[in-house]
């Protein structure tokens, strides 16, 4: 069974409060709803979060998305550029089913920009995310962070909700 077909939802706001660079898409303002745009949204009480924002399609690439990874906690914060394609969103998928037999996973890594890392018992005995961007400015952030409970399920229709939008606006 596909991507396509594997998951099945019933939409929902996906907005939490805080999130403050939730973009409206062209096409979503032309039918006046919002796209969905908060892909990954892992945070914990202690205010640690690490976030992918899908801003909308790319300019530069009719196959592609523009989106950020935004890390933030008490200690540093940052964001970096992300191009987002079908392959991509179909590894996180893959990701989210290992993390749900309890395996840590790697999402993006070996590949030009930047790579997200979730470990489920981290360093401190407790999951961290890491991100990195070794091919551009070589800066390795470790986050460490106890999701929710329900979190894989809540981010397998963050999943469905982006690829149900944004792919069929998308070449190739």
């Amino acid at each position: 069974m596909g991507i396509e077909d594997s998951y099945q939802y019933e939409m929902k706001d996906g907005l939490r409060s805080g999130e403050n660079r939730l973009v409206l898409a062209d096409e979503g303002a032309a039918m006046g709803d919002s796209a969905p745009s908060v892909l990954i949204s892992l945070a914990d009480d202690e205010g640690n979060s690490v976030s992918v924002y899908v801003l909308g399609r790319s300019p530069r690439w009719t196959a592609g998305l523009d989106a950020e990874i935004v890390v933030k906690t008490a200690f540093v914060s940052g964001r970096i550029d992300l191009a987002l394609y079908v392959a991509r969103l179909r590894d996180w998928a893959d990701a989210l089913d290992r993390l749900d037999a309890g395996e840590d996973v790697a999402w993006m890594a070996m590949s030009s920009g930047p790579s997200i890392f979730i470990q489920l018992t981290g360093e401190r005995d407790c999951p961290e995310v890491i991100v990195e961007d070794e091919s551009g400015s070589m800066v390795t952030v470790r986050v460490p962070l106890v999701p929710p409970d329900g979190w894989i399920a809540d981010h397998r229709l963050r999943l469905r909700q982006v690829m149900d939008h944004w792919l069929p606006m998308l070449s190739g």
